[in-house]
């Protein structure tokens, strides 16, 4: 089994790095590729497991099935793509877990994962240094998101975007992420620039502004202060965090990502202390978002 990513080992509230792992072009491709294959692995077995009657039987008009299948499509062109960029050592499938047990289940955590993906690539982009990589990342971000925001309206009958921005995650944090449904890689996979993050769980994942939620994470040793970080499109709202509880702060429109941090900075890896969660705030053809 390969280490998912470069271990940094985590010490205390913040991650304690004697060199952090640095950022290439084609680490990034990896990483991207890693995604890609856990994104068409997704599709692919829930296709595979549940026909037309199945989503029918769910509630969904059969159209629903045959999104779904292109969206696999697409997702086995972006894995075709990358690997043939990356060339030699391109990192093959792992295998996965992941928790659906129906069709409601396999559209939700589909949902959540296009989302994922689309905020990967897009916090991507600020390393990548060749236009051409670049170019070619925002090309598959813009095909995730379309497909985020098409499940999220078409199908679950939500918003059909998140805000007027799309929201970047940094690759860490998307890592923390993505890599819960990682059970095991082969060991010719290369390492991925990224450091490691006790992961986090929020006890409501579609919590109500001004709710205080819980926070649960683990880490070797306590250090204070720490914030709850909720990133939304290009915005950052933090919150202080009381004995694990958070009050949820107003404004967040759509799919959103909290984490905890040592510092009110911009969110890095300087200052991470916890992987991210995704959280939901949907919303209605009334709402307006306006400031």
């Amino acid at each position: 089994m390969f280490a998912k990513s470069t271990l940094v080992a985590l010490v205390g509230a913040v991650a304690t790095v004697t060199a952090v792992p640095s950022f290439s072009d084609k680490g990034l491709l990896q990483f991207a590729l890693n995604l890609e294959h856990l994104e068409s692995a997704l599709f692919t077995g829930g296709l595979s497991k549940y026909k037309t009657n199945d989503f029918v039987n769910a509630g969904y008009p059969a159209w629903v099935r045959g999104r779904f299948q292109q969206i696999a499509d697409n997702e086995a062109a972006h894995v075709k793509f990358l690997s043939e960029e990356i060339g030699s050592g391109a990192a093959k499938a792992c295998t996965y877990k992941f928790a659906y047990n129906d069709v409601k289940s396999l559209v939700n955590l589909a949902q959540k994962i296009e989302s994922v993906g689309a905020s990967t690539y897009l916090g991507l982009a600020r390393h990548i240094n060749d236009s051409s990589t670049l170019n070619a990342g925002a090309a598959i971000a813009a095909s995730a998101s379309r497909q985020a925001g098409w499940i999220t309206s078409s199908v679950l009958k939500d918003q059909p975007w998140d805000g007027p921005f799309e929201t970047p995650l940094p690759p860490s944090a998307a890592w923390s992420i993505i890599s819960t449904y990682i059970d095991d890689c082969p060991n010719s996979n290369p390492e991925l620039p990224l450091i490691d993050l006790p992961p986090l769980k929020v006890s409501d994942s579609t919590p109500k502004a001004g709710q205080t939620i819980t926070l649960t994470f683990t880490l070797k040793s306590a250090k204070s202060p720490l914030y709850a970080v909720w990133v939304d499109g290009l915005k950052y709202v933090y919150t202080e965090i009381n004995a694990g509880k958070t009050k949820v702060p107003a404004g967040l429109t759509g799919t959103a990502y909290v984490g905890i941090v040592s510092s009110k900075n911009h969110p890095d890896r300087e200052n991470f202390v916890t992987g991210f969660a995704v959280v939901e705030f949907p919303f209605d053809s009334n709402a307006r978002n306006v400031e």
